[in-house]
């Protein structure tokens, strides 16, 4: 594994950057990109450069890594990376090149020619150590910035909710407002008043298709728009399989925004 980091100049501060995959193939997209987003970075994947270089700009601090193996030839593969790198609005987007090719040719082009500041990391490697390099990449790239878990925004969504059943034995169900694996926000169908540190060790949350059970605490309220918005944290009995259900679900939700941004 070969690769050369930079530290970016950026002030990203809490919301840190997007990380974005081009033409990334079957095995980035399932490995890769799933790997990361359970690592709480905010990945998606792109699949028309032109697309992406429009967004870029929206972005100038994101991070992208181009899989040169797939799509494009070398000659325009190399064509785009210098536009984006030589643009004086994409210019401070930080670029690594995945390949499966690995050749001391593309190695001298792009490290030593062009210089992409995150690197030549190479397909070859096993899963592990290929992750390990990323997340080393991304972490010297300050990917995150001071954020330490991604929150996606659901409202609107009619499939994301959240049932809770009460003492007096009625069940009630919230619409989720946003959630992250530390907790959500709801706002219920009908009135509803809980106490601050309630706990509920049988929440069944819906996330679109995937169905989860959790436990969760009451942490506070707030109105806005005559509607009292619930604050939830779940508790540490929440175990692995369910967080990574809900990061993929998370995952799953911004990509979706993204691709609308992209077409």
């Amino acid at each position: 594994m070969e690769y050369h980091i930079s530290m970016a100049d950026d002030n990203t501060g809490l919301t840190g950057k997007k990380v974005f995959f081009l033409h990334p193939s079957v095995f980035v997209q399932n490995e890769v990109i799933a790997g990361l987003a359970q690592q709480e970075y905010e990945v998606y994947a792109a699949r028309e450069e032109s697309k992406l270089q429009r967004v870029l700009g929206k972005y100038p601090d994101s991070v992208v890594f181009a899989s040169i193996d797939e799509v494009l030839g070398a000659d325009k593969w190399e064509a785009w990376i210098r536009t984006v790198m030589e643009n004086a609005v994409t210019k401070t987007v930080s670029i690594g090149i995945l390949s499966s090719a690995n050749t001391a040719a593309a190695r001298q082009l792009y490290l030593d020619v062009l210089h992409v500041p995150c690197g030549f990391l190479s397909l070859k490697s096993d899963v592990s150590k290929l992750m390990t390099a990323l997340l080393e990449v991304l972490r010297a790239a300050e990917a995150k910035g001071r954020r330490k878990y991604i929150r996606a925004d659901t409202r609107g969504e009619t499939m994301t909710t959240v049932n809770l059943s009460l003492k007096d034995g009625r069940y009630i169900t919230g619409d989720i407002r946003d959630i992250s694996v530390v907790g959500f926000s709801c706002v219920f169908s009908e009135f509803v008043e809980l106490a601050k540190n309630s706990l509920f060790s049988d929440m069944q949350i819906k996330l679109q298709s995937a169905l989860i059970k959790a436990e969760g605490i009451v942490f506070g309220s707030r109105m806005e728009n005559n509607n009292k918005v619930y604050v939830f944290v779940f508790t540490y009995k929440v175990d692995f399989t369910v967080k990574a259900k809900i990061r993929a679900y998370i995952q799953k939700n911004l990509q979706a925004k993204m691709d609308a941004e992209l077409k």
